[in-house]
């Protein structure tokens, strides 16, 4: 099957390899995914105290986000708390869970996203511009704090953007204890590791910046309910007070009620550690498949060059960019943000001939998913044509992002970040892979390890 490109100025098609480059992988996640094959859709292991259930399958992803009220997520989430918080929307339940994704939701919806363009596409140029041109790079590096940077502008504004690589530094303990297994972090707590006070340490640190943050912002009045776009909004608000911590602080649902400063700080560091760990590590994902596929790069470019012409992407550009949504679609399919994800079972109930019990830690796996090659063909192999010829999958069948109600809440600005970053890397011209990723790496953010090293040029 040939990869289709309709806009002006195509080259025609180059052939497909014959034979897929080397693909890292996730040595646990490769476990599962031989699990699913071998029809063990239900497999029961103990972990210390723990018991735990991994359940596989499109069917299985359906029955647990079909059945929330089964469920515990701040059970199954309890060792992000260290990073997160305690009120995170990710550790939430029920009805708490219901009310703060209303008052984050407007931070995340299309009009505010479409808002945050050109302030990614910025975050990319200045990483790039920071690049010796003649020397091989890092690109998940790179990306990571371009991406760090983005992140902070939008939530907090330029003059905290200015501290990334900082803040990034600092967290960076915090993010590495929460990708340790739950049954590991109980030790570091009892035994206070340098692991787990060194991460107590970036919490402090952590927790003192953004509640300043907070303090100033309850100092301003509201804005206008008139969603600005960074044209709009005047410079030297933007400059100070970011587009999302406004909309936390001063957002009310129906009943005129908003965040208190507690769940505002954990929305916030959950929105800081999720906002560019796990889509950096998606772009650092993307850079590799399209310099192991230079057809594909080849076409990507194409179609960014005769949409944008060298501009930055405005919001009604990116639906004029199929291929490159196909090719962030693929990525996420093949890496997904987080190889396993959790559910704590409060209800027993059965599945695959397996009883579910009260306590149990029901783990599903994106990775898996979308490695079954009853749901993919040829699951192994890049081909964002699947994409174009089939653009809508069932949400039990594709989930980079989870499901259910607990869906994670920025999907769509993950999305329009890596797309927007992708358009600004490919109009620099060709890239080709040096080194490819050894492995991927990690549980909540599956990352590329060690790097990936790219040069600038067609390596002819």
């Amino acid at each position: 099957m040939q990869p289709r490109n309709t806009e002006a100025g195509a080259h025609a098609p180059a052939p497909i390899h014959a034979r897929a480059p080397h693909l890292p992988r996730s040595r646990p996640g490769d476990w599962l995914v031989r699990r699913a094959a071998k029809g063990h859709r239900a497999t029961r292991l103990r972990l210390g105290r723990q018991r735990l259930v991994y359940l596989l399958g499109a069917d299985a992803n359906a029955l647990i986000f079909g059945h929330d009220e089964w469920f515990s997520a701040r059970e199954a989430f309890a060792a992000l708390e260290i990073v997160d918080g305690p009120t995170s929307v990710v550790l939430s339940d029920g009805a708490d869970h219901a009310r703060r994704r209303g008052l984050i939701r407007p931070t995340v919806a299309p009009r505010s996203i479409d808002g945050y363009l050109s302030t990614m596409a910025d975050a990319a140029d200045e990483a790039l511009d920071e690049l010796d041109q003649a020397a091989p790079f890092d690109a998940y590096a790179v990306f990571r704090r371009a991406i760090r940077r983005s992140t902070l502008r939008v939530l907090f504004g330029e003059d905290m953007a200015r501290h990334a690589d900082e803040l990034g530094a600092t967290l960076q303990p915090l993010l590495e204890l929460a990708d340790t297994p739950p049954q590991l972090l109980v030790w570091h707590r009892r035994l206070a590791t340098p692991a787990w006070r060194r991460a107590q340490q970036a919490r402090t640190d952590i927790d003192a910046f953004v509640d300043d943050r907070i303090q100033q912002e309850r100092a301003h009045p509201p804005r206008s309910t008139h969603r600005q776009t960074d044209a709009e909004r005047p410079a030297a608000d933007h400059e100070t007070r970011g587009a999302v911590l406004p909309l936390l602080v001063h957002g009310r649902d129906g009943d005129g009620s908003g965040l208190s400063d507690q769940e505002i700080h954990d929305q916030a560091i959950t929105m800081i550690a999720a906002g560019y760990e796990t889509t950096s590590a998606a772009m650092g994902w993307a850079v590799y498949l399209l310099g192991a596929h230079p057809d594909w790069q080849h076409r990507a470019r194409d179609e960014v060059s005769a949409v944008l012409a060298g501009r930055v992407p405005a919001p009604a550009d990116l639906a004029r960019l199929p291929l490159l949504r196909a090719i962030v679609d693929e990525t996420l399919r093949l890496y997904p943000p987080a190889m396993i994800s959790a559910r704590h079972a409060v209800t027993a109930f059965e599945y695959d001939g397996r009883r579910i019990r009260p306590g149990d830690l029901v783990i599903f796996s994106p990775y898996a998913t979308h490695r079954d090659p009853s749901l993919y063909d040829q699951p192994l192999r890049f081909d964002p044509q699947r994409w174009l010829d089939e653009p809508r999958r069932a949400p039990s069948e594709f989930l980079p992002f989870g499901g259910g109600k607990h869906r994670c809440l920025g999907s769509g600005l993950a999305v329009t970040e890596l797309t927007v970053m992708l358009c600004r890397l490919l109009a620099r011209g060709p890239f080709t892979l040096d080194r490819p990723p050894a492995r991927a790496r990690g549980l909540s953010s599956m990352r590329p390890d060690p790097a990936v090293t790219v040069s600038w040029g067609t390596g002819a």
